[in-house]
């Protein structure tokens, strides 16, 4: 036995734990389903509840929350591949631009990226070097560049139709809720309201765990607002309802 390993055994080098997955934040289905099925909720139950508070038949609460339901889910779909298409499309021409850049010009690119990485703390010579080997594949330099000034992977630009269909579902699934138990034979608020406090405490539930939240702060807030949405649109409803008839 050498004199060394004694040592080491008295003082391990700490060992480092394999990095975990991280969760995706960058995907494009996920910011479109949460805020799809939240809106649905919200949205349709204090439609419904607005119509209720004008004193309407059941058949009209139930048309309501129908047409609320087909007509929220269209137009959260349509919105979200609008957004992300033109978004999509905005990054892609600055990619492009880029693109031409290395082109054009891949020396004064190659001295941008390296005086990028010196700015980190990066000594100039392997800056340098480094800036230098990145770039020997076109591709690979692209990709580089655009992470690095654009904050973006070229690769794994979220997709517009993803979006709209997450968006779609969501809002769908979260605006049946409240109309669930008139469809069900209901014919008072009740189940519907019980139904949809429940959906709102545990979709704001679903959201912390993609969050640095907890669980019944997340809930609780999701409730509170859904609540006051609900309020706000029955009493609405009862003022406006009792006027007009």
């Amino acid at each position: 036995m050498t004199i060394a390993e004694p040592l080491a055994e008295e003082n391990p080098m700490p060992r480092i734990p394999a990095e975990g997955h991280h969760r995706d934040v960058n995907g494009g289905w996920l910011r479109p389903a949460v805020f799809g099925a939240m809106d649905g909720l919200v949205s349709n139950f204090a439609l419904m509840t607005g119509v209720v508070g004008g004193a309407v038949s059941t058949s009209t609460v139930i048309i309501t929350g129908l047409a609320g339901l087909a007509a929220g889910a269209c137009s959260m779909a349509a919105g979200e591949y609008t957004s992300v298409a033109s978004q999509r499309e905005l990054v892609e021409a600055e990619i492009e631009v880029e693109r031409l850049e290395l082109r054009r010009n891949p020396q004064g690119e190659l001295a941008e990226l390296a005086e990028l990485y010196i700015s980190r703390g990066v000594e100039p010579e392997l800056a340098h070097e480094v800036a230098r080997q990145l770039t020997t594949d076109p591709e690979l330099a692209l990709e580089v560049h655009a992470r690095e000034e654009l904050g973006v992977d070229p690769h794994d630009l979220p997709s517009p139709m993803v979006a709209a269909v997450s968006s779609f579902g969501c809002f769908a699934l979260g605006a049946l809720l409240p109309l669930l138990p008139y469809l069900l034979g209901a014919t008072s608020l009740l189940p519907a309201l019980v139904i949809a406090l429940i959906g709102l405490f545990l979709c704001g539930a679903v959201v912390a765990r993609v969050t640095a939240r907890s669980w019944w702060y997340s809930g609780l807030r999701q409730l509170l607002l859904g609540s006051a949405a609900a309020g706000v649109t029955y009493l609405l409803g009862a003022l406006i309802g009792g006027r007009v008839g």
